[in-house]
C-alpha cells in the first residue's frame, strides 16, 4: 500500500473553493478507486498549506486511477473548477508506505 500526500498551496482569500474542490475530491476519488483518507484545509496558523491525503495499492494502480478519474464527469468537472477558479497555487505530491505496524498491532 502506497500513501500519496498531496500539499497544496492556496490562496488564502479563497478558502472556500479550496473546501468545494475537498469535498467534490471525497465523492470521485473513491468512486474511482483510491482510498481517501480525507482533505484538509487551513485552520490555524498558515492560512496558505492544505493537504489530500490517499492510498492506493501501487504505482500501477495509481495510474489506472488517474485514467478512471480524468474519464469521471464529476473529476473533469473539479478540474475544470480549480483552473477556472485559480485558488491552487502550488501542488506537490509526496508517496510515502508505512513502515510501522498498523497502531496496535505487533510488527
Amino acid at each position: 500500500m502506497l500513501t500519496c500526500i498531496i500539499r497544496y498551496r492556496i490562496d488564502p482569500a479563497k478558502k472556500a473553493q479550496f473546501e468545494q474542490y475537498a469535498r467534490t475530491w471525497g465523492q470521485a476519488i473513491p468512486r474511482c478507486g483510491a482510498d481517501l483518507v480525507g482533505y484538509y484545509a487551513p485552520h490555524e496558523g498558515s492560512s496558505t498549506l492544505a493537504y489530500g491525503i490517499y492510498n492506493v495499492e501501487s504505482l500501477a494502480e495509481y495510474e489506472a486511477y488517474r485514467a478512471r478519474l480524468a474519464q469521471d464527469p464529476l473529476g473533469r468537472e473539479n478540474y475544470e473548477f480549480a483552473q477556472r477558479e485559480r485558488f491552487l497555487l502550488r501542488e506537490d505530491r509526496t508517496w510515502l508506505k508505512l513502515a510501522s505496524a498498523p497502531h496496535g498491532q505487533a510488527g
